[in-house]
């Protein structure tokens, strides 16, 4: 009777542990299937971003440096290869992109342009679509770190390595956008 018992203890126990382990599985997969629709938002924004720049150099040859940044932020973007890489290159080219639409608002002609148009309409979609998919991304890494920090289940993820993992947030550019706007007339 005793044997019974223990054996239907280290059942239970097992049974335990392997649904912690499948939970903490799905909980990661579900995380990387979040940064994949990320990826699929920011491979749209590569592609459209040298088009956008050779549409403002046209125009602006002599912003040479803010067009060069963007272009090294994008291409950095671009050959990053963990998601970590790649939240520290797409915070670095947004900031990029912020430079850039400083120095469109010094042309008027440019900002009547159709083609500048199209494309800052395509961006902005893009732009968009990349804020909503980062919501979901990290609604994703939060479901999967409480997971790995909860008792018991983060006695299990410390056993088979599952880990606290990064959110995709603005970084730097967090600071710039809770100021008030200044507005001067």
């Amino acid at each position: 009777m005793t044997i019974l018992i223990i054996l239907g203890a280290i059942a239970i126990i097992g049974i335990m542990i392997a649904s912690t382990y499948n939970s903490l599985v799905k909980r990661r997969n579900n995380r990387e299937n979040a940064f994949a629709d990320i990826d699929v938002q920011l491979k749209q924004r590569h592609d459209l971003i040298p088009q956008l720049v050779e549409t403002v150099k046209g125009y602006a040859a002599h912003e040479k440096e803010t067009l060069d940044r963007v272009i090294s932020a994008r291409n950095g973007a671009v050959n990053a290869k963990s998601i970590d890489e790649k939240i520290m290159a797409e915070n670095t080219l947004t900031s990029a992109l912020a430079g850039l639409r400083v120095t469109v608002e010094a042309y008027p002609d440019l900002k009547a342009n159709q083609n500048f148009l199209q494309l800052q309409g395509e961006i902005s979609t893009i732009e968009n679509k990349l804020s909503s998919a980062r919501r979901y991304f990290n609604a994703a890494t939060k479901e999967l770190n409480n997971t790995v920090q909860s008792f018991p289940s983060n006695i299990i993820a410390g056993m088979f390595g599952f880990h606290k993992e990064t959110m995709f947030d603005l970084g730097e550019q967090r600071s710039k956008l809770e100021e008030a706007p200044k507005i001067q007339f």
